[in-house]
């Protein structure tokens, strides 16, 4: 189990270009990919996506990636050939004409020439080439990310494995306390009318058909079942490795309507307290679910 919250930072570097890769995500119930990159290199976009795609299932996702051209001596020359070359035959010719031909020319005599030798910053590396190194650096990150939220999710576990032995208890409470509404009901039946002046004996059909029906009005035992069922599942996605954040937020629907159909059922005091109780942990879960990928 991971959380949807975490942060990584990585580096990479090729020799013309170093590469860092920033990713912080937030919990948020669909996948949502944000990516910033330089201008120049917003064409690697759907690139840094898929990558990150391949490891996200639900959460806001920020990746952060900034790019510096490594610089050997702090500028590059660079040499126009071909303005060299014109250069040349123009001093040659002139040479020839005027002074007769026999100075020659020599590439010191270039060096003055306006155009030929040009210093200035590195030239920019084209997409295609920049993106091993993102590639490198945002994996290293996305592995830095994952971690994180792997080390937050056996928090969460803990927690919420915590509260679910809490909801199991209460659940057994109720169970326990459930055989003794109907014998309740009937006690309390048989003192109202004895107090109304119709007392009736405790075998009279209709005495036992108004208990009957009540009985079968609280019956509770399939809604018990159903709360141990979902107990039961959500104590095994707590141990798989995929994604099960939305499983476990269904869930938590589940219980919430399986005990409010309890309390309404029942009828009685000490088990509404356990439902309340019952509802306040699985809202509490919820909560936690909500940070669950």
């Amino acid at each position: 189990m991971k959380s949807m919250t975490g942060f990584g930072r990585a580096e990479a570097a090729d020799g013309r270009l170093s590469c860092c890769v920033e990713l912080s995500s937030v919990n948020r119930k669909q996948s949502d990919i944000d990516v910033r990159l330089p201008r120049e290199y917003a064409g690697l976009e759907q690139e840094v996506r898929r990558a990150a795609g391949a490891v996200l299932s639900r959460g806001r996702l920020q990746i952060g990636i900034t790019l510096e051209t490594v610089k050997a001596g702090g500028a590059v020359l660079t040499v126009d050939y071909g303005l060299a070359a014109q250069y040349a035959a123009a001093l040659q010719k002139m040479d020839r004409e005027y002074f007769g031909g026999g100075g020659g020319t020599t590439a010191e005599a270039l060096l003055r020439a306006p155009g030929v030798f040009v210093t200035g910053e590195t030239a920019p590396v084209p997409p295609e080439e920049v993106w091993p190194v993102v590639s490198a650096a945002l994996g290293k990150a996305l592995g830095v990310w994952d971690r994180a939220r792997s080390r937050e999710g056996v928090h969460l576990r803990r927690d919420i494995e915590g509260r679910l032995t809490t909801l199991g208890k209460l659940v057994k409470g109720i169970r326990r306390e459930a055989p003794k509404v109907v014998a309740l009901h009937r006690e309390a039946l048989g003192k109202r009318l004895k107090e109304a002046g119709v007392p009736l004996p405790l075998d009279d059909e209709r005495f036992v058909r108004e208990v009957a029906m009540f009985a079968d009005r609280s019956d509770i035992a399939e809604e018990l079942s159903r709360l141990d069922g979902h107990l039961e599942e959500f104590r095994r996605l707590l141990k798989v490795s995929e994604p099960s954040g939305r499983a476990m937020d269904f869930l938590c629907q589940e219980l919430n309507r399986e005990l409010n159909t309890v309390g309404s059922k029942a009828g009685n005091l000490g088990i509404a307290h356990s439902m309340v109780a019952g509802k306040t942990e699985v809202e509490r879960i919820r909560e936690q679910v909500q940070n669950v990928e």
